[in-house]
Order: structure tokens, then sequence, then C-alpha cells
């Protein structure tokens, strides 16, 4: 007769024997991020006062990517020099949505320059919001088209979300509409967790819901409380531990700290860099 303790033991015995039993532990095996960056503003006023010693103090914290739009010091070549020389690599940088057609070609032979490899809107919008489907459709429409732009130019092309875009209109939610209305090929985005969380959403379904479409995610969390104000991430609310499994699922590779109104932008990365070195997910 089989009792029910030889049965488990038995069950036990043939886990631990079975080929399949390592499969079934590695499911289990957590992960760390391997690289981490942070956007230039979140330390603006440090780069001003000495770039140089900012980006190798935030090098020293353990990040290895920036985002950023422009170069400091006297000429871009010095500046991609010392990013070498610091051991951090510029993935991404920002221009203006609205930008004149020459404009733009500046601002992406710029990036270009800059090796940034992804370019990136801030505001995709012309209006400042609540966005109505009018506005959505005229956004969608420039979005597809400096996506084409920018992949003639060698670059990808992410827009940038905020908390208005899951505010509703008359049909559904701006950043569903320009999701579905956008060239999945050319235009992705560059997620921000914090201001999806903000606007309702919750950040882990909206990259599942749209997975494939996000090449970059803002790390930026949110403070306890109904104000959900700005926090360094690792500080807060949000649940990091999620978003990095399921950017793991999709292949994201990169990840930048971000907070907006930062009392103090290098304690901020230090803090943040702290969390995200000991993170498992």
């Amino acid at each position: 007769m089989i009792t029910r303790r030889k049965f488990i033991s038995g069950t036990a015995a043939a886990l631990i024997l079975s080929p399949l039993a390592g499969d079934i532990f590695a499911v289990v095996k957590r992960k760390n991020l391997k690289d981490f960056g942070f956007i230039s503003g979140i330390i603006g006023e440090e780069m001003k006062a000495d770039w140089k010693e900012a980006l190798k103090k935030a090098a020293s914290f353990g990040y290895t990517e920036i985002e950023t739009g422009n170069f400091s010091g006297e000429n871009l070549e010095g500046f991609l020099a010392y990013l070498k020389e610091t051991g951090l690599m510029l993935v991404a940088g920002g221009f203006e949505f609205k930008s004149s057609e020459e404009e733009l070609k500046k601002s992406l032979e710029l990036l270009k320059k800059l090796k940034a490899g992804i370019a990136v809107v801030y505001w995709p919008w012309f209006t400042g919001g609540p966005f109505s489907l009018a506005d959505c459709k005229q956004s969608a429409e420039r979005l597809n088209i400096l996506g084409k732009t920018c992949h003639e130019n060698g670059l990808e092309f992410a827009w940038h979300n905020h908390d208005k875009e899951f505010i509703a209109m008359e049909e559904g939610l701006p950043f569903d509409f320009l999701m579905k209305n956008t060239d999945p090929s050319l235009v992705k985005c560059e997620l921000d967790i914090y201001w999806a969380a903000k606007g309702g959403s919750d950040p882990v379904e909206l990259m599942k819901k749209y997975a494939g479409r996000y090449n970059i995610l803002h790390i930026k969390d949110m403070a306890p409380g109904t104000a959900k104000d700005f926090e360094c991430p690792g500080s807060g609310i949000i649940d990091f531990p999620a978003v990095f499994r399921e950017a793991d699922k999709q292949g994201i590779k990169h990840f930048m700290v971000e907070r907006d109104n930062v009392p103090d932008g290098m304690a901020c990365l230090k803090s943040a860099a702290e969390y995200l070195k000991k993170l498992s997910f």
C-alpha cells in the first residue's frame, strides 16, 4: 500500500533524479540588472558646475548608460571621449516634437554624431492636454512621420508618455490610440513607469498589452499618499521587481533613472544605484 508519506517522498526523489528538475529550479532563479543608466537632467545643476566630475561620480555609483541630447564641454569629440573613459555609453537623446524640417535635420545629425542610437520626443503633442480624438490623430500622424525620418537616418524612434495620456477622451485613452495608430516597426515608446502609474494604469499590464513596443523604460518611483509625488527609485511604492521581470521577458535593455523636481540629483542617483544593484527579480 502506498501511503501519503511514501507518495510525497517518492515524488520528491523523482524530481531530484529527473532531468527536468534543473529546468524546474531554473524557473525560480532570480536575476539582477546588468546595466542601468540615467537621464542627464537629473544632475543638471551638477553638470553645469563640473560636468566631468558629475559624470565620473555617477559612473562610480554603477551607472553604465546615459540619456542626453547634447554634449558638455568645448566639443562633442571631447565629450564622447570622456564618456568612454568613465565607462558610460550614450544610448538615447531627445529632440523637439514640433521641429521644423531644418531643426529636425540638425537635431538628428547631432544625435547621430553623439552615437545616441535612439531619438526621443518627450512631449508628443501639439497642445497641453487633456487630449481629444482630434489631438490624437494629429499626433499619431506626426509620430509616424518622425519614426520614418529617424529610421532613414539610422536611428530608432520613441515617444515618452506622461499621465495625461491616460485621461479618457471621446473614444478610449490617448495612450491606446497612439500605440494602435502608429507603425510598430518605426514608432516605439519610452515608457515612464511613474507617469503610467500616476495616470491610473498598471505599468506591468501596460507592458504586456503592447509587448515589443518599448525600447527604454524611465525608472522613477512614486511616494506613498494621495499626492502621488515623485520619488527616487527604491524609495517609493512602485513594484520594480515586477517591472523588470516583464522587461526581461520582452528583451528591453535600457533603464534610465529619473526624478522630476529632484532636490539633490546626485544623492538620488546614489540611492537609486544602491537599490538597483541589490535588486533581484
